[in-house]
């Protein structure tokens, strides 16, 4: 497009400087004589002097003996104007028509040379040079797009291929990383990052669920073979005893049940159901409530305000107080207080304490460890799970952290603002 403005622009330039050479000719012909009746061509298309009559002065050949051209003058004090005529009298086709005014003694003489029409685009073979070199050009660039995004389309079909045929039984399987092309090559990490992330989810799952059964099983087996053994000797069993064994398994299986479905409530992200509540008064009540075999120490020295749920709060501290029960020695150790933006609830126990190398892993669900602190004492082994996760839904955390002796578990919470 810029190629055929220039040549059109070039043209009409071209155009115009031969009106004007024309004009220089004629023009001193006008003034000075003599002024001949046939006025040579030039390398304009027709030339014609009008006198101050408005007669036929002079003219180029194919205008001899031919009325005026044109009637048009520039108006006021401009000496010249042009316009387009199709066609101009005595002429064919449309020209561009050129009007001087020429002064005389005798009045305003007109001077009319006219050329043909310059189009925008200037010359045919212009227009059809650039037809031609716009298509070679569009030719190249689409064969080039092509060909690239063959190139880069490549990648994306095996990557899509690859995950077509991924599926649970072979979630190991990876997707192709191109070494080219810098969007597609983060596309496949992302997928095979997604995919690490699914594979673990997917093992974990798998463990969840294997242990679950496991723990599930063994009580139903255990009270199973107490009845069985009962009716295979019915006056030689002790029935209270047996009863009482049997109503041991049932409630260990309750508890798992009970905390299989408080997580899948967590893990559906369940509403909570938040009040303002005073972390000291909470724990203050729980630990009067309840009686403990081991020797319980309060360290509550203030008051901390927390929006929480208090029954699920009340949980995480139950699920603590009943592990560090379970491994303590002889005392547990209970505090709360605040520790700048967060309410921080501690659960500490005189025992066996726990590897620094383990304390990410006793938050997995049915997580085994030595024999010094796994769940041969009662628990389900989902209890810190649940804690975790409950201080997770209100935005706080649950870790271990060092201790001089024993385990020492740490809930932080958001403080609540006082005024609110």
């Amino acid at each position: 497009m810029l190629f055929l403005l220039f040549t059109g622009n070039q043209e009409a330039d071209a155009a115009q400087g031969q009106v004007t050479e024309a004009w220089n000719q004629v023009v001193p012909l006008i003034r000075q004589g003599p002024l001949p009746p046939v006025l040579p061509k030039a390398d304009v298309e027709a030339i014609q002097v009008l006198d101050a009559h408005g007669r036929v002065a002079a003219a180029t050949p194919e205008l001899v003996g031919k009325p005026p051209i044109a009637t048009f003058q520039a108006i006021n004090r401009n000496v010249r104007t042009a316009r387009v005529l199709c066609p101009p009298i005595g002429l064919k086709g449309c020209m561009t028509v050129a009007s001087y005014k020429v002064y005389q003694p005798q009045g305003v003489w007109l001077l009319y040379v006219t050329v043909p029409v310059v189009p925008w685009y200037g010359e045919t073979a212009a227009l059809l040079l650039a037809i031609g070199v716009s298509f070679v050009a569009t030719t190249l660039i689409t064969a080039w797009v092509f060909r690239d995004l063959t190139k880069a389309v490549g990648p994306v079909n095996a990557i899509r291929a690859e995950l077509a045929e991924i599926t649970a039984t072979d979630l190991d399987r990876r997707v192709p990383v191109p070494r080219k092309y810098e969007e597609i090559k983060s596309l496949a990490e992302t997928v095979n990052d997604t995919l690490d992330r699914l594979e673990g989810a997917y093992t974990r799952l798998r463990r969840f669920t294997a242990d679950a059964s496991h723990d599930l099983r063994t009580p139903i087996t255990g009270m199973r073979a107490q009845l069985e053994e009962a009716l295979l000797h019915p006056r030689d069993t002790d029935w209270p005893t047996m009863t009482k064994a049997v109503l041991t398994g049932v409630d260990r299986l309750q508890g798992i049940a009970a905390d299989l479905l408080t997580l899948a409530e967590l893990d559906a992200h369940a509403p909570i159901c938040r009040v303002p509540t005073d972390l000291r008064q909470l724990v203050s009540a729980e630990l009067d409530r309840r009686v403990y075999r081991k020797e319980i120490i309060k360290d509550l020295p203030e008051s901390v305000l927390v929006d929480c749920d208090r029954l699920r709060i009340t949980r995480v501290l139950v699920n603590l107080l009943d592990n560090a029960e379970r491994h303590a020695i002889s005392q547990i150790t209970v505090s709360v207080r605040t520790d700048r933006a967060s309410a921080v609830m501690a659960v500490s126990d005189d025992g066996a304490g726990i590897a620094a190398e383990y304390r990410e892993m006793v938050f997995d669900r049915f997580t085994r460890l030595d024999a010094a602190r796994n769940r041969d004492a009662g628990g389900t082994g989902l209890g810190l799970a649940i804690a975790k996760e409950i201080a997770e839904a209100h935005g706080g955390t649950l870790t271990i952290e060092d201790s001089e002796r024993g385990a020492r578990f740490v809930l932080r919470l958001p403080v609540l603002d006082a005024r609110v």
